[in-house]
């Protein structure tokens, strides 16, 4: 657009698609909404894609999941009021987990401030407490501006989520486009690989190489901040035995001769040395209290107020993950540790033992460990893994060992249900040559299951895995121990919804199965079936008398 001048005109909508270019987005999540209408005139323009979807809270949890897949921050984009609100979910959870993601919500017009107008309601004041960054654009000319503001924010220190409304009018308005703020593309931001202070790390580096048995938990932050090669590097460098928590699972590939699955407990016990990196001393790791009282601690992460917090440590090390660790790895000396590793693999392989009679049953309704088994005998190495639910996701995670990094994808520390359905368009749009499979309890399916549509609308052929239970299994065993049978079965029993006809009305592939040695072969048509490019549902009827261990013993609560 231009005036009689010939002066470049540009609205608001225009110039937060120019922003969200410059920032490197090249896709957003959405359900329409005539507050946000020139955004999508923008994105247009620039040649953002735009993936709509039937609830905000997809939208939102589907930025999330793209940053996750990505390393770059996801953007969502949603109307006033209920929209956003429906969205609020996914930016929480994207908050607690640490997140890069930038939600837009709508708003009316200033002219209307306060007038009652449609949809209106104190979306900043809402948004504050689950966000790094929260506020409204005020002008047009700050629309780009205040975009890339708010996606500095995401990135300051420990990642997260930041939350920009948009007046109507401001996103409408035409304005000459050299009057408007419109930040260039790597030039209004700094380098976020931060590292920690150099002392420390030569202090960290000595006390890693003296130890006799230290060990290392890698966490989230390791694959958030693309550190995953630095701190492979560390680990075999330092030589230490490591452990991996959420996004970081995968580091080290399955029979790695540094990584460790079910020693966890044993090695927190034991070890003189644990290095907790880009994790918090949260309810997964007891608040710190399952870490041997006498060992050296050092953590390592990217936000001052998580070192020390609920326990104290010996060194902390604030700064990026990936810089630290390589420098950390640079001081130190490589020690011998045969004694160490040989005691923790004979761990690992008596508690595998263990678990196969369990992992291999055939008994009727099938075992969701049994479930949890199959699915790892059936991944390639391309496979990326969502897992999506409570005890069938908790016991998946026994089992199921992704073979590259940034293949595995749940919740986090929110424990949010309902995150797979959009993580799986996330990661299936992000990377279209991976397979996406999708495990989920039927409960958690059952939240924004309805977005299989968009799967089939949006050609993204995910195959997704129900493990059906009828039933909120993780809360409902510790309602009947508390209660009894008799008030412990209300208000957690479902229906039992034949979900594989469920796929089918949306012209996807439905199967049903009920015995344990039917599993793979259903899985090996799905999978062909999503190869020819239609998604896939195999509804998988499990036991709903068979919970997690964690289930049984409370210890989310503990």
């Amino acid at each position: 657009m231009s005036t009689g001048s010939n002066e470049q005109m540009i609205t608001g909508g225009e110039l937060v698609a120019k922003a969200l270019k410059a920032e490197g987005i090249d896709v957003i999540y959405t359900l329409c909404g005539g507050h946000i209408i020139d955004i999508y005139n923008g994105c247009l323009n620039e040649g953002i894609k735009i993936i709509d979807v039937r609830h905000e809270e997809v939208a939102a949890h589907a930025a999330d999941g793209y940053a996750r897949m990505t390393g770059k921050p996801g953007c969502a984009v949603v109307t006033a009021g209920p929209g956003t609100t429906h969205a609020i979910t996914g930016v929480a959870n994207a908050f607690r987990a640490e997140i890069p993601m930038l939600l837009i919500g709508g708003q009316s017009s200033q002219a209307q401030h306060k007038m009652g107008s449609l949809q209106d309601l104190p979306h900043v004041d809402m948004m504050q407490p689950i966000t790094k960054f929260a506020s409204t654009v005020m002008s047009t000319e700050r629309c780009a501006d205040m975009v890339s503001m708010a996606f500095r924010e995401t990135r300051n220190g420990s990642y997260g989520p930041s939350f920009l409304e948009i007046p109507r009018d401001i996103l409408d308005t035409s304005i000459p486009l050299s009057k408007a703020i419109l930040p260039q593309a790597g030039k209004y931001s700094a380098s976020p690989k931060t590292l920690a202070d150099p002392i420390d790390i030569q202090k960290a580096a000595d006390m890693i190489s003296k130890a006799e048995r230290p060990c290392v938990l890698l966490g989230q932050q390791v694959w958030t901040c693309q550190s995953t090669d630095e701190a492979i590097d560390f680990v075999r460098k330092l030589n230490i035995p490591a452990y991996l928590n959420g996004a970081a699972r995968g580091t080290l590939p399955p029979g790695d001769q540094h990584h460790f699955h079910r020693t966890r407990r044993n090695a927190f016990t034991k070890s003189d040395c644990i290095i907790i990196v880009g994790t918090p001393f949260d309810f997964r790791m007891g608040y710190g209290k399952r870490l041997n009282p006498n060992a050296n601690v050092i953590q390592i992460d990217m936000d001052y107020r998580t070192v020390g917090k609920n326990r104290d440590i010996t060194i902390g090390l604030v700064g990026h993950i990936g810089r630290t660790l390589s420098a950390i790895a640079d001081a130190g000396t490589k020690t011998n540790r045969d004694d160490w590793f040989k005691e923790l693999r004979a761990g690992e392989e008596s508690a595998l033992e263990k678990l196969m009679p369990t992992f291999t049953t055939d008994k009727s309704p099938i075992s969701p460990y049994r479930v949890a088994w199959e699915l790892n005998q059936f991944l390639n190495e391309d496979t990326i893994y969502i897992g999506d639910g409570g005890d069938v996701v908790t016991i998946s995670a026994q089992a199921v060992q992704p073979k590259r990094p940034g293949a595995w994808m749940d919740p986090g520390p929110l424990g949010t249900l309902g995150v797979g359905v959009p993580y799986a368009i996330a990661a299936k749009q992000a990377s279209p040559e991976s397979e996406v499979l999708l495990y989920c309890g039927d409960g958690a399916f059952s939240m924004t299951g309805m977005d299989f549509e968009a799967f089939v609308r949006h050609k993204l052929p995910v195959l997704v895995v129900v493990g059906n239970n009828s039933a909120q299994n993780q809360i409902r065993f510790g309602q009947i121990m508390k209660y009894g049978e008799e008030k412990g079965n209300v208000g957690n029993l479902l229906g039992d919804v034949p979900f594989d006809e469920f796929a089918k009305i949306f012209g996807g592939h439905g199967e049903s199965v009920r015995e344990a040695k039917d599993i793979q072969p259903a899985l090996q048509r799905a999978r062909e079936a999503v190869k020819a490019g239609t998604p896939a549902i195999v509804n998988i009827w499990v036991d709903k008398e068979e919970f997690a261990p964690g289930t049984k013993n409370q210890t989310m609560y503990k």
